[in-house]
């Protein structure tokens, strides 16, 4: 099998070799191996033509080296076998007053900058204002980012295919909704009380201002490997 590394490790390295497989190029992949959140972004939002398979950072810990050598022989024969499955999960499109300002595939967070600062946020579909409330921000997160952030804030768990989920970040009231919705979800800051900034992926994007809105959209798509249970 050949095998793309993203995000890099030795002991990755060491076990796609102990395993039968061959270290290649993205571009002449079968699978690529995305080790770390990290890596699982910049891999997907390479729009690869190969399927990725995430591996967190645990799974590949020099410690587990010998117990990660057997699990991944165990999925490149499950692989030739014609055992595993794909999952295809959304990437995002992020514009500011329409225009493009990145790309994700994990979440977009708007978030009040500096600490004990509570923003007012407002959350549109492409039909209908959601809701206004104070908060220290909000988070959109696809089906593969929404154990992260938002999970983090209070969002459910989605499965591929179910949507994006909007989930209010500490908001000020006691009680607060979140959202499901189909293809798009839009941001803005109504009121600040300090800067707000823009957050792709973990990453620090630019500055937000009152009135400008945040439009994020599907766009486009990419394969996630998910091997059969037990391996």
């Amino acid at each position: 099998m050949r095998v793309a590394l993203r995000g890099e490790d030795s002991a990755v390295r060491r076990a796609v070799v102990a395993g039968g497989g061959e270290v290649v190029a993205p571009d002449d992949a079968e699978v690529i191996l995305a080790v770390g959140e990290r890596a699982l972004a910049d891999a997907a939002l390479s729009r690869p033509d190969a399927p990725v398979l995430p591996l967190s950072l645990d799974e590949a810990a020099e410690g587990y080296y010998s117990r990660f050598v057997e699990a991944f022989c165990d999925r490149v024969e499950a692989f030739f076998a014609g055992e595993w499955t794909t999952d295809e999960h959304p990437l995002l499109s992020v514009e500011v007053d329409g225009a493009i300002a990145a790309e994700a595939a994990l979440d977009v967070l708007l978030v009040t900058s500096e600490p004990a600062r509570i923003s007012e946020y407002a959350v549109r579909t492409e039909r209908d204002r959601l809701d206004a409330f104070r908060a220290d921000g909000v988070v959109v997160a696809t089906p593969l980012g929404s154990d992260g952030y938002a999970r983090a804030a209070g969002g459910p768990l989605l499965a591929p295919g179910t949507g994006l989920v909007v989930v209010p970040v500490s908001p000020f009231a006691t009680r607060s909704e979140r959202w499901v919705v189909p293809t798009e979800a839009t941001m803005s800051v109504e009121r600040d009380e300090g800067p707000v900034s823009l957050v792709v992926d973990g990453r620090e994007v630019r500055g937000i201002d009152p009135g400008q809105r945040v439009r994020v959209r599907i766009d486009g798509a990419v394969s996630l490997v998910r091997p059969p249970a037990g391996t």
